[in-house]
C-alpha cells in the first residue's frame, strides 16, 4: 500500500509540474470558414450596407464588378460578388474569380524572405551584394542627358541591404511607373522589366541588369517605392536553391491551402480570371495592350516571377494569407512564421524616413497604421496593416478587432471609384459587440 501511495503522489506531482504555469500551450487555428455575423460580433443589417454601396457603384458605372470579403475571428461573415467579370462577353462576377493582385505580391515575397531569415540563411542588414555580386559598389544618379538617356553616377555612401529592399529605402527605382522621368527613360533604355510581362524574361537576368542602374538616393536615406522585391525574389532563389515560384508553392501556398494563387494560371483556372477594364463611351471595355499585356497570367512566355507585382489570387486566398498573420504566423496547425518574427515584420523599420508623427509607417511587408492614423477614424485600430495593387485591389487586417477586409476589382484608366474607403468604414461600423 505504501508503494502505491508513493506512486500516486509522484503522478500528482508530475502533472502539477507540467500544468499551465510551466508547459507551453499550443493553439492550432482552423481554416477560414463561413459563420453568421452575429456569432462573431458583427451585425447583419449593418453589413448589408456594403451590399448597397457596391451595387450602387456598379449601377453608377464607377466599377465594372467587385468581390469583397470580411472575416472576423477567423470566420467569414461576408463574401459577395457584384457586377461583371467581363462586360463584353456578359460574364458575371463570382466570389471565386481570380484577380491580378500586382503589388499585393510584395507582402507574400516579404513573408518568403522572412521564412528563410528564420532559418539563418542571411541577416536582414547583410548587403545584397553578398549574395548578388552585381550590386557591389552602387552609384547614385548624378547627371542625366534626356537626348540619349545617358547618365553619370557618384558612389553611394553605403551598400544596399536586404532590409532596405524590404522597406523601399534602397534607392532603387521602378521604371515605367517611377515618379521620376529620368528613371523611366534609363530603365526603358536598359530593357528593365518592371513587374509583369508576357515576354520571355528570366528573373536572374533582369535583376543583374537592374543592379547596374543608378539609385535615386543613398541607401536608407528616403522611401522610394521600388522594384526591390523583385531583387528579393532572386535572393530567395539563391538562398533556397529553388525557383522562386516553386518556393512559394511548397513553403507558403500549399501549406496554407492557397490553391488559387499563382504567377501564371493553370489552364483549368484561366476561365476564372477577371478582365482588366476601362470606361469607354459609357461602358466598360477590355483594357488594351500597352507597356504590358493584361493577359500575362494566361498567355505568353510565363517565365518571369515578379516578386513585387506578378501574382494573381482570389479574395479568399488572400484573406487566408492575412489570417495567418492575425494568428501570429500559424494557420490550421501549420506554422509559417514565429510569433516573434511577425512582431518584427509589423515593427516600424523607418523611423528616420517616416517620422514620429506619421499616420502610418512601413514594416517588413506591410503598411501599418499608427495611433495617430487610427484616431482619425475609418482606417482600423492601431496596428492595422494594409496595402493595395495596381489593378485596383486592396486589403486591411486589424489585429485588435481580429477583422480582415479584402476588396478586389480590375480597372485601369480614368475611374471614379470610392469603394475602397467606403468598404473600410462600412466594415468598421458593423462591429456589434
Amino acid at each position: 500500500m505504501k508503494n502505491i501511495l508513493i506512486t500516486l503522489l509522484s503522478i500528482v506531482i508530475l502533472f502539477s509540474c507540467t500544468g499551465p504555469d510551466t508547459a507551453p500551450v499550443h493553439k492550432n487555428s482552423v481554416p477560414l470558414t463561413p459563420a453568421s455575423p452575429e456569432s462573431q460580433g458583427m451585425a447583419s443589417d449593418r453589413l448589408a450596407r456594403i451590399d448597397d454601396m457596391l451595387k450602387q457603384a456598379v449601377d453608377n458605372k464607377e466599377i465594372p464588378g467587385v468581390v469583397a470579403l470580411v472575416a472576423r475571428n477567423g470566420k467569414i461573415v461576408y463574401h459577395k460578388a457584384f457586377g461583371m467579370a467581363d462586360n463584353a462577353s456578359g460574364r458575371e462576377m463570382k466570389t471565386d474569380d481570380i484577380f491580378r493582385i500586382a503589388s499585393q505580391t510584395k507582402a507574400i515575397t516579404g513573408t518568403a524572405v522572412m521564412i528563410l531569415w528564420e532559418e539563418g540563411k542571411f541577416r536582414l542588414d547583410d548587403p545584397i551584394s553578398k549574395y548578388i555580386p552585381e550590386f557591389k559598389n552602387p552609384g547614385v544618379l548624378k547627371t542625366f542627358n534626356p537626348k540619349d538617356s545617358s547618365f553619370t553616377t557618384e558612389p553611394a555612401k553605403s551598400e544596399i541591404t536586404i532590409r532596405q529592399l524590404l522597406t523601399h529605402t534602397s534607392g532603387i527605382g521602378y521604371g515605367v511607373i517611377d515618379g521620376d522621368d529620368r528613371f523611366r527613360m534609363i530603365y526603358h533604355k536598359a530593357g528593365i522589366t518592371d513587374a509583369f510581362t508576357s515576354e520571355h524574361v528570366i528573373l536572374s537576368e533582369n535583376i543583374k541588369k537592374l543592379a547596374r542602374m543608378p539609385l535615386h538616393h543613398n541607401p536608407g536615406e528616403a522611401f522610394t517605392y521600388s522594384e526591390g522585391l523583385d531583387v528579393l525574389g532572386y535572393l530567395i532563389e539563391i538562398t533556397s536553391g529553388m525557383p522562386f515560384d516553386k518556393f512559394l508553392r511548397t513553403r507558403l501556398f500549399d501549406p496554407l491551402g492557397m490553391n488559387d494563387t499563382w504567377f501564371y494560371l493553370p489552364d483549368e483556372k484561366a476561365s476564372r480570371l477577371v478582365s482588366v477594364q476601362e470606361p469607354k463611351d459609357g461602358t466598360w471595355k477590355k483594357f488594351p495592350k500597352t507597356f504590358y499585356d493584361t493577359d500575362y497570367p494566361v498567355t505568353g512566355a510565363k517565365s518571369y516571377f515578379a516578386g513585387g507585382a506578378g501574382l494573381s489570387s482570389t479574395v479568399r486566398d488572400y484573406a487566408t494569407f492575412l489570417q495567418m498573420y492575425l494568428n501570429g504566423g500559424e494557420l490550421n496547425g501549420i506554422r509559417i512564421l514565429s510569433r516573434t518574427t511577425v512582431q518584427s515584420i509589423m515593427g516600424n523599420q523607418n523611423y528616420g524616413v517616416w517620422g514620429e508623427d506619421a499616420e502610418s509607417y512601413y514594416g517588413l511587408a506591410f503598411g501599418v497604421l499608427t495611433k495617430r492614423g487610427a484616431e482619425k477614424g475609418g482606417q482600423g485600430s492601431t496596428g492595422t496593416f494594409n496595402w493595395g495593387g495596381y489593378f485596383n485591389t486592396s486589403y486591411f487586417a486589424d489585429p485588435a478587432e481580429k477583422i480582415i477586409g479584402v476588396i478586389f476589382k480590375q480597372t485601369q484608366g480614368q475611374v471614379n471609384d470610392n469603394t475602397e474607403w467606403k468598404f473600410k468604414v462600412l466594415t468598421g461600423q458593423a462591429v456589434n459587440d
